[in-house]
């Protein structure tokens, strides 16, 4: 789910010996340059051209094993603790531990894959993390004490942000190219909504037919799998960058702040509607749907996503992000309406399927700003600081709708994504309005044409 200083894309189009758009990559022939939209070969074309860049199809089929264990991990989790102590509360307590855990330690371990490259320190942290969850299904297997349970799954937190590895090869690969890289972006978030839209009903699936503790084993499995595959793709990985004493965290740059307060709230959205929809099956007496409704929901913003990828990128992306917030909070209040007017767990799957086209949109021109507000070298790290905001924003949805499921009812817990949502949209304008005073230096409101990198400087002009 990339981030780069005004000034380092400008160098990349003189010095950076990536080839230009408009170049073959295998033959350095002359082509004209395919557009994201262009004709021909259909909207996946777009998909099938960046899938051609050397090296992309390696990396990606590695990333997707290392990425489906991702909505495998709660599920099986849940289903394997509560099954064995008979405890919701006590299986959702470990699961919030692990995402607090891995919202502290998230940071920090992208750091380290920054500073020192991807391959070194994203496969000794991913065996950590596998051997977390090894160790919980053991403790889970053998009446271990409860508080066993909680440091075993604290121990997943160094699991690597494998989607924002992804995303920083492909801006490594194509910098210089904000067409590319805006159906980079678009891939890899509906590579997102795949996974968890197919990881809960995996899990679930292998933990009722096998064995409560097979979704966390296979999950595991996978993910090791898939890093090892991920990082022996070795001329793809961009170079590590050193910090130096005038490196500064991402969260000191003008503008990413009040980005990640965006990704708070839209987090949120999340959190709420999922809490909201299982609470909502279940008083409709169809608690076991829960999976699928929301399934629809990420198959919405899955296609959305890809759609939106063959679309022309946007000029301005912070009009464009109010654009798709102000759409998503228009959405949103589809399934409250739904919930209120019909009472159809039918009806609310429809509104479910048509809100989630608002969430990749909003996913994708986020993650832009946010390569746009980090420097080259920092990549992963402002990546996992705005995938920490989502997860903390979710955690905070979760229980907020959990409270108004409780002490009032299912239906009005869809007002929590909708104010969610629109919560989003006005801290979005607010900042907008603030930037354009201040005037960022390193969130470009615009994208600047792109020079090509063979032309003599004295015909740049």
């Amino acid at each position: 789910m990339e981030p780069e200083h005004e000034h380092t894309r400008t160098a990349a189009r003189t010095t950076s010996p990536t080839p230009p758009p408009t170049t073959s990559i295998s033959t350095g022939a002359a082509e004209p340059p395919p557009g994201p939209g262009t004709a021909g070969g259909g909207p996946l074309a777009p998909y099938r051209r960046l899938l051609a860049t050397p090296g992309a199809r390696a990396f990606t089929a590695g990333n997707l094993l290392a990425r489906l264990p991702m909505g495998m991990f709660s599920v099986s989790a849940v289903i394997m603790i509560a099954g064995s102590r008979g405890s919701y509360a006590l299986a959702g307590a470990v699961t919030a531990t692990g995402l607090t855990a891995t919202a502290v330690v998230g940071p920090w371990t992208a750091r380290l894959v920054d500073r020192h490259g991807q391959s070194r320190v994203a496969v000794p942290a991913t065996l950590l993390a596998a051997l977390g969850s090894l160790a919980l299904l053991l403790c889970v297997r053998y009446d271990a004490p409860d508080w066993t349970l909680f440091a075993a799954y604290a121990a997943t937190a160094t699991t690597p942000n494998t989607g924002g590895m992804s995303r920083a090869r492909w801006s490594h690969l194509h910098c210089g190219d904000p067409d590319t890289l805006h159906i980079a972006n678009s891939f890899e978030q509906a590579v997102d909504e795949l996974c968890f839209m197919l990881g809960p009903a995996v899990a679930a699936f292998l933990c009722s037919s096998l064995f409560p503790e097979a979704g966390t084993l296979v999950g595991a499995v996978l993910l090791v799998t898939g890093v090892l595959i991920f990082a022996a793709q070795r001329a793809t990985e961009p170079p590590p960058a050193p910090r130096t004493t005038a490196t500064r965290s991402p969260l000191r740059a003008s503008g990413f702040p009040s980005l990640i307060a965006v990704f708070l709230a839209t987090g949120a959205v999340f959190g709420a509607m999922e809490v909201t929809t299982i609470a909502f099956s279940d008083a409709q007496g169809h608690r076991s749907a829960a999976g699928a409704v929301l399934a629809l929901q990420a198959a919405g913003s899955c296609v959305a996503g890809l759609v939106y990828g063959s679309a022309r990128p946007a000029r301005n992306v912070r009009r464009r992000l109010l654009g798709c917030l102000a759409a998503m909070t228009v959405l949103m209040t589809g399934p409250l309406i739904a919930a209120a007017a019909t009472g159809s767990l039918l009806a609310l799957s429809a509104a479910l399927l048509v809100a989630g086209a608002a969430t990749a949109p909003t996913m994708v021109t986020g993650m832009t700003l946010v390569q746009r507000s980090t420097s080259q070298g920092q990549l992963n790290e402002g990546m996992t600081l705005a995938v920490t905001a989502i997860l903390g924003g979710t955690a905070a949805g979760s229980a907020t709708a959990g409270w108004f499921v409780e002490r009032l009812s299912p239906t009005t817990g869809y007002a929590v994504p909708a104010s969610a949502a629109a919560l989003a949209l006005l801290l979005c304008a607010a900042t907008s309005a603030s930037s354009k005073t201040s005037g960022p230096k390193n969130v470009p409101e615009t994208v600047p044409e792109t020079v090509p990198k063979n032309v003599p400087d004295s015909e740049k002009t």
